[in-house]
């Protein structure tokens, strides 16, 4: 079983040094769902909620929160990101918006933390948008599915 990287030998958290890993570009694709009354989806559709274009917003919110997933989770290096590419759909048969964050950076280390980040943070920004008309909302579904670059190289669920 392999160890985990983030804990020394005692057991003590730190964060592990990547300075001797190569430079290499990375990309890293999660997704997640929020659940909601199909009266919610529809409001979200055709664009009649009171604070805006909540696609739009959740959307800006997710490439912020990738960029600063450093701050957010304590033993995640800062790392430059390349590009940040947040899809919102709304799937009426599950009355749900799905979202997928695809994250690239060249870098010594990945980007799966960043991609997570993103999806959850659009979701939450749908919740924080619609909890006035819909309070049982639910982010459901939320993973990596895939990951490339490095020296363990690519990785799908």
């Amino acid at each position: 079983m392999a160890k985990l990287t983030h804990l020394d030998e005692s057991g003590a958290a730190r964060m592990v040094d990547v300075g001797a890993k190569d430079v290499t570009a990375r990309e890293a694709v999660a997704e997640g769902l929020i659940r909601m009354q199909p009266e919610t989806l529809r409001l979200i559709i055709e664009g009649g909620h009171k604070k805006g274009d909540v696609l739009a917003v959740a959307r800006v919110a997710g490439i912020m929160a990738a960029k600063k997933t450093a701050e957010l989770i304590p033993l995640c290096h800062a790392i430059p990101l390349s590009a940040v590419d947040i899809e919102l759909t709304p799937d009426e048969k599950r009355s749900a918006v799905f979202c997928r964050a695809t994250v690239r950076t060249r870098a010594q280390t990945g980007v799966e933390m960043e991609a997570l980040i993103a999806v959850e943070i659009a979701l939450l920004t749908i919740y924080d948008m619609c909890k006035a008309v819909d309070r049982g909302m639910t982010l459901t579904d939320i993973g990596l599915v895939a990951k490339s670059g490095g020296k363990s190289g690519a990785w799908r669920r």
